[in-house]
């Protein structure tokens, strides 16, 4: 989705913030939301943030098959941290920056994604085909923790 919405504003997701502030990123992440969940035959990846209004959440779990990846705080930062796009793409969301930042925004945005999902999956440890292997058996009719 992050994609989607650098390609619609004509600037990267960090640019957006500086111009228009996180209320501008969430007025267009709410407008990209609705124009993916029209569309019946795709996969949304959603940033963090995009649960936090309550029309998103709605539009997801109206419109497919919701699953929430999880991952302790340390596991987020690792990643975040080590992935190149990460600094030009994403500004910080709070004060703290790092680890910190992604443990005070996992305890906003937790109970807004366990209301949403329709099976919850721990990715700390599987590979990226573990985690589609996981989604798709959650999907078929497998195990959710719901």
């Amino acid at each position: 989705m992050d994609d989607r919405i650098e390609a619609l504003a004509g600037m990267s997701i960090a640019a957006i913030f500086r111009t228009e502030g996180e209320a501008g990123f969430r007025m267009r992440e709410s407008a990209a939301i609705a124009e993916l969940c029209a569309d019946t035959d795709c996969v949304i990846a959603t940033g963090g943030g995009a649960v936090l209004h309550s029309s998103n959440r709605e539009l997801l779990k109206t419109s497919g098959f919701v699953t929430w990846l999880t991952a302790s705080p340390a596991t987020l930062w690792m990643r975040m941290s080590t992935d190149p796009t990460t600094a030009t793409r994403r500004p910080n969301l709070t004060a703290a920056g790092g680890e910190e930042e992604v443990r005070s925004l996992l305890a906003i945005r937790e109970p807004l994604y366990r209301e949403v999902a329709d099976s919850i999956i721990a990715g700390d440890t599987l590979s990226p085909e573990g985690v589609v292997d996981a989604i798709l058996t959650a999907w078929n009719g497998g195990s959710t923790s719901r």
